[in-house]
């Protein structure tokens, strides 16, 4: 199904990163460069440069067979869509709401970097992001002193990540509940700081470490 039959307008014009969002859409429906391009009917070496320079313009037909191949809209990999809210399309023509087991919730809570955690405070719950890893089946972040998610020490906390996915109207969610604690011993701290693989994203000193072991983990997904 071509982009113009999906929305109704000419496919958008690429905003320079689309190599970038080539990329990253085809390692998340898992496809090795060769087969992206297979499905494509293009050469893998044409699918390696529009991957790797920032100045490539593929014709309207050849983003629009990428597209397709990688289950998603020319919209989204032109980057036409980083500016919309999420949501805002109609449900599938048959939506398959289901529950998630235990297994698949920890599962997909391990493979994010960024979610959002649920504070309760005086004034009423206020909910911020942050950059998160999940070591020992624990979620732990780190953030500065002070900071709203540094309220959540002692505290019974929510935490959410998710998953959605526009062009198909699907994605997942999963809620994990427990209690925040400050990590304190400096032997733990320096482990947890080995074993991040990103720094918080708002910059500057945050070396106050949280973990929260989440005594119940629930999840949801919609698929079409």
């Amino acid at each position: 199904m071509s982009e113009r039959t999906r929305t109704g307008t000419a496919p958008a014009k690429p905003l320079g990163d689309l190599g970038r969002r080539l990329t990253a859409r085809r390692i998340q429906v898992g496809l090795t460069r060769r087969e992206a391009a297979t499905r494509a009917g293009m050469a893998t070496s044409y699918l390696g440069y529009l991957e790797n320079h920032p100045g490539a313009a593929p014709s309207t037909g050849a983003l629009m067979r990428l597209a397709e191949a990688l289950e998603t809209t020319v919209t989204e990999l032109s980057g036409g869509a980083v500016e919309l809210p999420s949501g805002t399309g109609h449900a599938g023509r048959s939506p398959e709401f289901t529950r998630l087991r235990p297994g698949e919730c920890r599962a997909l809570l391990a493979s994010h970097g960024v979610g959002r955690i649920a504070v309760p405070t005086s004034s009423g719950p206020v909910i911020v992001p942050v950059n998160y890893g999940v070591v020992d089946e624990a979620i732990v972040f780190r953030t500065a002193r002070g900071a709203t998610p540094s309220l959540a020490e002692g505290r019974q906390v929510g935490f959410e990540v998710d998953h959605i996915d526009d062009a198909f109207s699907q994605g997942w969610s999963v809620l994990a509940r427990g209690t925040a604690r400050e990590v304190t011993d400096p032997q733990e701290q320096r482990r947890l700081t080995q074993r991040a693989y990103s720094m918080p994203w708002a910059g500057g000193t945050r070396n106050l470490w949280v973990r929260i072991h989440p005594f119940t983990v629930t999840g949801r997904r919609i698929t079409l």
